[in-house]
């Protein structure tokens, strides 16, 4: 999990009261909304306060610089994170199966778009060698890839998955699945590849992976 004390504390490493609180969600969330319309290297602290209608000195208590308020606001997307584990827990086999590998892929694709901009600069930082971003990915993902992996691992002591495929790379792999279809989602669908059609195909991967059987 990420580290919440962090996030309750002022520049200064002062506690944030309630007020404090609401002040630094409100700028969080105007940063969150101009990410959503451009580029963060087009963003600037004073785009942040006047938008939030508050001063830069203001932004200043709370974060260092642009690029620290998109590092928090990928840390509260990670938060969410174990919502979309519980339904790794579930049934897993036949129909019931399927309905599950549904119901994560609409999960994933549910949280990638509330948070779309934020988890694009991220993986973006991320695959650039930022060691912040890295983390945050890590601690979000790696949960994800581990319950799937295990569910490979059931899958294979059973009898149902050939023993020459590797659970965390197999997991890898679905995860990469799941992200790569929620990132580029918008793009597909202007190729008429609706959500309905990326759902159940993305779910009948998961599926035949994770379980064995074979596609129907």
């Amino acid at each position: 999990m990420v580290s919440e004390a962090p996030r309750k504390l002022t520049q200064s490493g002062r506690p944030l009261g309630p007020r404090a609180l609401k002040t630094r969600q409100r700028l969080l969330d105007v940063t969150e909304q101009l990410l959503a319309a451009r580029s963060v290297l087009d963003i600037s602290v004073v785009d942040i306060a006047r938008t939030a209608e508050t001063s830069p000195a203001t932004f200043y208590h709370y974060f260092k610089d642009v690029e620290e308020a998109v590092l928090h606001l990928a840390e509260q997307a990670a938060g969410e994170m174990p919502a979309l584990l519980e339904l790794i827990d579930g049934e897993w086999r036949g129909e019931a199966g399927l309905e599950t590998a549904r119901r994560l892929v609409h999960g994933f694709m549910d949280h990638w778009r509330a948070h779309h901009a934020v988890l694009l600069v991220r993986n973006l930082a991320a695959d650039k060698g930022d060691r912040r971003f890295q983390r945050i990915r890590r601690e979000a993902l790696g949960p994800l890839l581990d319950r799937l992996a295990a569910r490979i691992d059931e899958a294979q002591d059973a009898g149902r998955v050939s023993p020459a495929t590797h659970p965390q790379a197999a997991a890898a792999a679905l995860a990469s699945i799941l992200e790569s279809v929620s990132a580029h989602a918008r793009e597909l669908e202007r190729r008429e590849v609706g959500r309905d059609e990326l759902v159940e195909t993305s779910a009948r991967i998961l599926h035949q992976v994770i379980t064995g059987e074979g596609a129907t």
